[in-house]
């Protein structure tokens, strides 16, 4: 048989392989297993069928990919996870956040202009440098720019005093009015209040609740400064890698519409569909590398539950960037 009919028919194949490897006996089981490890409870029976049939939907999508992934087809694998009875629509409009200016100016007072002396590393990870802090879990509130924006600030504290702490994101979704709370925001916006506010409280000063409130900035409880911004060109990936090489980690925004961001478990992401005009969540880049000749970003997400995973390896493209954008980095 021809290798590409051999191929074919291996891809049609798939699907039946999947429904063989859950048995409705066996899919009963692991939805219960499912809803007892994330607490799930429904408001009604019919609301119950209605989810399960979501997450059944989702455990074949893992399990086709998976098998795909296991023949060399992707370079990263899926899981179940908390977000199993929930669509990628609904992820986006519940857990992620980013609502970026329909029009805006930018001054070159803010444009981040790379120092091309000398040679990027090959690999950074602030991690391992002790400039990121625990991976933390939003909520169902659409705060994702207030944590990518406390995420730069927390790395550019560490580089000025040695001192790693966790700065307030309630603090901003609370005290930011350009922006919406957990309706949604932009990064800017919360650099410009905590440049303007003089400062931003520690998490413990003011800890994050995931709703709207009253804004309780105490200066008593001041953690941080910030002294401006710098926004990188978007797309520019060789902005994006000088900068946080330089700079240190950086907010970013991508595109998260997509099931495969939803589960995504481990390895290098790549998706074709991602769409670098449909930018709705942010995150932190935090370095760089390459894993099995595969070079990718090591991007820190706030949507995700902690228990599982918080780091995603988001792979660099020799024609640029697709599925995210570059859009801002801080100085102090």
């Amino acid at each position: 048989m021809p290798i590409n009919r051999m191929w074919g028919l291996m891809v049609l194949l798939l699907p039946v392989v999947s429904f063989a490897l859950y048995p409705e006996e066996i899919l009963d089981t692991q939805w219960e297993l499912w809803k007892k490890t994330y607490r799930k409870q429904y408001n009604s029976k019919g609301d119950e069928i209605s989810r399960r049939l979501i997450w059944e939907k989702n455990l074949k999508h893992i399990s086709i990919h998976n098998l795909e992934a296991s023949l060399g087809v992707h370079t990263y694998e899926l899981a179940m996870n908390h977000l199993g009875d929930m669509t990628s629509e609904e992820v986006v409009q519940k857990m992620t956040g980013l609502k970026v200016p329909a029009s805006r100016s930018r001054s070159n007072d803010t444009l981040y202009i790379p120092d091309w002396e000398g040679r990027a590393p090959d690999s950074i990870d602030y991690r391992k440098k002790g400039y990121v802090t625990p991976v933390k879990n939003q909520g169902q509130c659409g705060s994702c720019w207030a944590f990518s924006s406390v995420g730069a600030l927390e790395g550019q504290l560490k580089k000025k005093t040695g001192k790693l702490l966790n700065l307030s994101p309630q603090n901003l979704v609370d005290c930011v009015s350009e922006n919406d709370g957990c309706g949604g925001g932009y990064m800017t916006n919360a650099f410009q209040y905590v440049q303007k506010n003089r400062g931003i409280d520690s998490e413990d000063a003011y800890p994050y609740v995931g709703q709207d409130e009253n804004c309780m900035y105490n200066p008593t409880g001041k953690a941080a400064k910030c002294r401006g911004y710098r926004e990188i060109p978007e797309g520019n990936e060789k902005a994006l890698k000088r900068a946080v090489a330089r700079v240190g980690p950086i907010s970013v925004a991508i595109d998260a519409s997509l099931t495969s961001f939803q589960f995504y478990r481990k390895g290098v992401y790549y998706d074709e569909n991602c769409n670098s005009d449909n930018l709705n969540h942010a995150v932190l880049a935090v370095g760089y590398g390459i894993q099995k000749g595969n070079k990718h970003w090591i991007i820190k997400n706030r949507n995700r539950h902690p228990r599982l995973w918080g780091v995603l390896k988001f792979g660099m493209l020799p024609g640029g960037l697709a599925g995210w954008n570059v859009r801002l980095g801080i100085t102090f």
